[in-house]
């Protein structure tokens, strides 16, 4: 089975999640200027997420360092990759969410 459709369509979306992640983070700064978003992690580990922060780049830099190990090997492990691509669907959903909440 060749992954490289997978792999081409879940680069495209990590790309797009990091372009979202920089304008999010951007708000997230500035809503926290503005004495909100006192929280600690955007998400829970229960998401499967390894980092705790209250930004999503470094979020994003898991997925992506993830998904670079994923590329390298000979036979990717299929739930590897779901893992990768419901945190990923995880991250859009979250900043869809803030994008509409901050309209």
């Amino acid at each position: 089975m060749s992954y490289s459709k997978i792999f081409e369509q879940i680069q495209q979306n990590i790309q797009l999640v990091y372009r979202q992640a920089i304008d999010a983070d951007q708000q997230l700064d500035s809503l926290k200027q503005a004495g909100h978003g006192k929280y600690k992690s955007i998400f829970t580990k229960d998401e499967g997420f390894v980092v705790e922060s209250n930004r999503f780049k470094p979020y994003v830099a898991e997925l992506v360092e993830e998904f670079e190990g994923l590329k390298k090997q000979e036979q990717p492990d299929n739930q590897a990759i779901a893992d990768v691509v419901a945190r990923l669907g995880v991250i859009l959903q979250t900043l869809q969410l803030l994008k509409t909440k901050s309209k």
